[in-house]
This record gives structure tokens, sequence and C-alpha cells, in this order.
């Protein structure tokens, strides 16, 4: 029987799931406990979520990794992401010119293809592993 072809839409509920969980493990300690980039509270990481600066919704951000760090679902979901503070703990992190650069790049338009999506989930598969072995 032949391998039925992931939908668009599927591909990027799947990026979105590994990129997550490389985004907590990248950040977690080696018995998975991580801090909320915006209040500091620490949970394990499948109590956490991948919080983005710039909006999920700008493709062009979506998974990219200077973007996006652990945050607690108060923060993330009822906090709105706490931008504020998520901003200018990036700034202190990264610097002024990588944080312009992230927000100018969320504004572009970006679409990726059924191949990119694949070969980024393949990525984030292999960089997972690594972090986890």
């Amino acid at each position: 029987m032949a391998k039925k072809t992931k939908t668009h839409a599927k591909l990027k509920k799947e990026l979105d799931k590994v990129f997550s969980q490389y985004i907590r493990w990248a950040y977690a300690d080696d018995s998975g406990m991580v801090e909320c980039y915006t209040c500091g509270v620490v949970k394990h990481v499948k109590e956490m979520h991948n919080g983005h600066f710039q909006s999920r919704k700008h493709t062009s951000t979506r998974w990219h990794e200077n973007n996006c760090r652990p945050q607690c679902p108060k923060c993330n979901l009822y906090s709105e992401g706490e931008k504020w503070i998520y901003g200018n703990k990036l700034v202190a992190e990264l610097g002024r010119d990588a944080v312009d650069e992230i927000v100018a790049l969320s504004h572009k338009s970006v679409k990726y293809s059924k191949s990119d999506l694949e070969y980024l989930i393949e990525i984030y598969k292999e960089k997972l592993k690594d972090l986890c072995e």
C-alpha cells in the first residue's frame, strides 16, 4: 500500500511539536526541569510551552530559534506571552540588533513548501535526539 502524503497543515503541526520539544529541552537541565523565560517558575518540560517573542502567526519567525524560549502556560497563554518582559530579556541576552532583526523578519512573508517542512522536521528531530542522548 502506498504511503499517504501528509497535508501541509499536518506537516506544520508535526514541525510545531518537534520544534517545541527541542526548544524546551534545549534550555532544560538533565532532569528535564526548565525555567520560564519570563517569570522564572521552574517546571518539567512537559508542563511548559514553547513561547514566541513574535507571534507564531508570523511564519517567517515561527520556527526561528532566537524567537522562542520556554514559557509556563500562565505567561504564554494568560499573560499574552509577557511580551514586554520577553523583549527586554531577549535584548539583554542577544543584543538590540538581533532582536530588531527578529522583529523585521517577522514582517516578511514566507511560504514553506511541504519539502521545506519535511526537511525542518528531520533537522529538529536530529537536534532533539542529540539533546536527549
